[in-house]
């Protein structure tokens, strides 16, 4: 019998169609092929075992692998990043398939040495409302792009349709890196920064001003809630119940487990089953 004849049946026994005869149930085959040096039996319960020795399982994928895939978005060689996120209805518009865009050339800035953040303190340079302040509300890395709240903003027009001209709103427009400055937190005015180390070797953003410490923003929630002033209401899961242990395995089926939680005896017993 070779590996190509053993087959494994739905309640893990292995079928062979030369050994066990042309009545064998239909099944799939093994994932990986048997050793063919032990040479199996089907019909005795040491081939049985020697031939489960043999098989083995594929591999299996985690769940976070296979949501990663799903959620990741395969972009053209020539995409043009922009204001939407990838993938996005608005993103569609902009960039509709079979169609390519003139590449925009971007200065290459490593992760190391990029600087801004969102939640930071900016003052513009250039534009119109250059020496106004601002907090850093989006990063589009991709395009060395910052969006400052409430400045550099334009207007336009949203739900139009042929019998509405749609609703005017403001829409804030990216700054390049370059137009833009850290605000220095000891005089409130732009200021160029650099990466140092700490003694504790952390690394930090200093001011060449004034030598001051520039810490990361910690940039607030989507839907505004604070972790560390947030006070469990009585819908609220708590963490004690949440790290609780209330499973605890064991290797009865759901049935035995309703039963026995029940107290019912089961007094019958299931018919011999033989397979030839």
């Amino acid at each position: 019998m070779g590996a190509e004849d053993c087959w494994e049946g739905a309640g893990g026994e292995a079928f062979g169609v030369g050994a066990c005869g042309a009545d064998a149930p239909p099944a799939l085959p093994c994932r990986a092929p048997l050793d063919l040096s032990r040479k199996p039996h089907c019909g005795s319960d040491t081939g049985l075992s020697r031939a489960w020795r043999g098989f083995r399982p594929a591999p299996a994928m985690r769940l976070s692998a296979l949501l990663a895939l799903a959620s990741k978005v395969t972009l053209p060689p020539h995409y043009r990043y922009g204001m939407s996120r990838p993938g996005t209805l608005a993103d569609r518009r902009k960039n509709p398939p079979g169609t390519r865009r003139r590449p925009v050339a971007v200065e290459p800035i490593s992760d190391d040495d990029w600087h801004l953040f969102c939640g930071d303190r900016v003052e513009i340079l250039e534009g119109r409302d250059a020496g106004k302040q601002g907090r850093v509300v989006q990063v589009i890395r991709q395009r060395n792009w910052v969006v400052v709240e409430g400045l550099n903003t334009h207007f336009r027009y949203i739900g139009q349709t042929k019998d509405y001209r749609g609703t005017m709103v403001p829409s804030e427009a990216p700054l390049l890196h370059n137009q833009v400055k850290l605000v220095d937190p000891v005089d409130r005015k732009p200021t160029e920064v650099e990466w140092r180390f700490t003694e504790a070797g952390e690394r930090v953003r200093v001011s060449t001003k004034s030598g001051r410490i520039i810490p990361k923003p910690e940039f607030p929630r989507a839907d505004g809630i604070i972790p560390e002033t947030w006070i469990d209401g009585p819908k609220d899961t708590s963490v004690e119940d949440a790290l609780e242990r209330t499973y605890v395995p064991c290797l009865k089926t759901l049935e035995e487990e309703v039963m026995e939680a029940m107290g019912i005896q089961e007094t019958r017993r299931h018919r011999k089953v033989y397979w030839y």
